[in-house]
């Protein structure tokens, strides 16, 4: 069954129960970054030009299952009405007598937000009696909440179930459109960039890009792994030894699908092995092949970043997720600061997913050069290794 989206719904007069992901950063009670809020105001401004009244539930941080203040949504009820320029109105609880008289009393053009849906561990079980106490708040589903995605909690999987009507927000239309087409019928030539820590975390991804893409560039210390898997000495270096076998096997599937892999070839290296990251400092730049013994490679090279140039040069869709080397320390953001720009100024559809990844861009200053940015970082790496996400699964198959 296909899914439907805001923009296709008859919603005037109606009470939509939106998910969205209000799980923004706070410090004493005042949000950090509202970025998450500004994203859902498509979706929720749309809905309230139909004529419809709102009920936005979402969760904050994890709180275990018990009302906690700190993780209370309350101040995020504030800063939305800001946005909004209009009266927000705030429920004690997401479920309950009090949560479902507050909704039901709303009329068209206003809007409630519950109280964090963490609050109860029923929302993380999946748990179906919480799901239906849930519903009670809203006539249509609205889920625009792409960052948990993946996850098979009672707003994501349960809600679909037992409501009769339910649709896509225009976030999470954004996001199928973009990671989807860019999978199922990307404009060749398709490049894909990887990068970060660990193998172990992208594993099913480069399996999965394999057969998709024609070049797969990976940077950031799981390049490391891969180096060794050729027979390159590393130093210090973080490595996965035992997904070097994994490795080597990627890359021999990669020449049997003809995709070209390109690996660092020179690195930015500290010999401050044993300190914190942002203790540690550069020793200087070293090729693939001759890093020192008591080196450990954080970023990748300026020859590495004019051979990635290249590679992208000619792409006309590209995905990337993970940064290139340790950006949190200034002196290893070169090669993550360099790969954006790069990026950016390529005529081609340009996707960026992943935490790190995003933070890198938005430090770079280059968001706005960028084709699409996704919101989720779980849920998009899950969507680039091939699986149908939950939230994606139960819109589909809506009141079934």
């Amino acid at each position: 069954m296909p899914m439907r989206f805001l923009d296709e719904m008859e919603v005037r007069g109606k009470r939509l129960l939106v998910r969205v992901d209000y799980n923004v950063p706070t410090k004493d009670g005042v949000i950090t970054d509202d970025t998450r809020i500004q994203a859902s105001l498509p979706t929720l401004k749309l809905a309230l030009e139909k004529g419809a009244s709102l009920v936005l539930c979402s969760h904050l941080g994890k709180p275990k299952g018990a009302p906690d203040p700190q993780f209370s949504l309350a101040p995020t009820a504030r800063r939305l009405g800001e946005l909004l320029s209009r009266p927000v109105a705030f429920a004690p609880d997401c479920v309950g007598d009090k949560a479902e008289t507050m909704a039901k009393a709303l009329v068209p053009g206003q809007v409630l937000v519950l109280e964090n849906l963490r609050f109860h561990a029923g929302e993380q079980k999946g748990d179906m009696e919480f799901a239906r106490a849930l519903a009670k708040m809203g006539q249509v589903y609205v889920n625009d909440a792409f960052g948990t995605a993946h996850r098979a909690h009672a707003s994501v999987s349960g809600l679909p179930q037992v409501m009769e009507a339910c649709c896509g927000g225009l976030l999470l239309k954004r996001e199928w459109q973009f990671l989807g087409k860019a999978l199922e019928a990307p404009e060749r030539p398709f490049a894909a960039v990887t990068g970060g820590a660990k193998v172990s975390s992208k594993l099913m991804v480069l399996k999965h890009l394999l057969n998709k893409v024609d070049s797969l560039i990976i940077g950031g210390a799981m390049a490391n792994t891969f180096l060794k898997a050729r027979g390159f000495s590393v130093g210090k270096s973080l490595v996965e030894d035992d997904l070097l076998e994994e490795a080597a096997s990627i890359l021999k599937l990669a020449g049997q699908k003809n995709v070209h892999v390109a690996l660092p070839v020179d690195f930015v290296v500290s010999q401050d092995a044993g300190k914190p990251l942002a203790e540690m400092t550069p020793a200087g730049v070293f090729p693939d092949a001759a890093i020192p013994g008591d080196g450990v490679a954080l970023d990748i090279g300026p020859a590495s970043l004019e051979a990635f140039a290249k590679v992208l040069a000619p792409a006309k869709t590209v995905v990337w997720n993970g940064p290139m080397g340790a950006f949190e320390n200034p002196a290893f953001a070169a090669g993550t600061m360099g790969m954006a720009g790069v990026i950016a100024g390529l005529p081609a559809m340009t996707i960026i997913g992943g935490g790190d990844t995003i933070a890198a861009v938005g430090a770079s200053g280059l968001t706005g050069k960028m084709t699409f940015i996704s919101t989720g970082g779980g849920a998009s790496l899950e969507f680039m290794e091939g699986r149908e996400l939950p939230a994606f699964k139960a819109l589909r198959e809506c009141g079934k």
